[in-house]
Parts: C-alpha cells; sequence; structure tokens
C-alpha cells in the first residue's frame, strides 16, 4: 500500500500588515479569505507600484478627469 504524502503545514513568510491571511478555495469554487477585500486593496495600493501608472502625475490625471 502506497505511503500518504506528509502534508506540510508551515506558514509563509508574509509582509507584516498581511500577519494572518488565509485563502482558501471551497468545495464549491468559492474563494475564502480571512480579510476583507477593501482591506487587502488598501494593501496593495500602499506596497505595490501600478506599471500602468508609472510616470504618470496622478494630480494632473485627477484634473483632466474633472474638466471632462
Amino acid at each position: 500500500m502506497p505511503k500518504k504524502k506528509e502534508v506540510n503545514e508551515e506558514k509563509p513568510r508574509v509582509h507584516k500588515d498581511l500577519d494572518g491571511f488565509n485563502i482558501k478555495i471551497n468545495t464549491f469554487g468559492e474563494i475564502q479569505m480571512s480579510y476583507d477585500i477593501e482591506r487587502i486593496n488598501q494593501f496593495l495600493n500602499d506596497n505595490v507600484e501600478d506599471k500602468k501608472l508609472k510616470g504618470v502625475d496622478l494630480d494632473e490625471l485627477k484634473n483632466k478627469e474633472e474638466e471632462e
């Protein structure tokens, strides 16, 4: 009889602001997260540079949108 593989339950290293964040997919294929999506989005906005906005002046872009 084949031996079952041992499951490594060691937690991955994460950013200190995301400590305790868990994500799982249930039997219906739904994503379940321990953090609210708004909290995750705020973390990404604060810590990840948007490649599409690189070199764009955000204040100038907002003013242009308001004029239209």
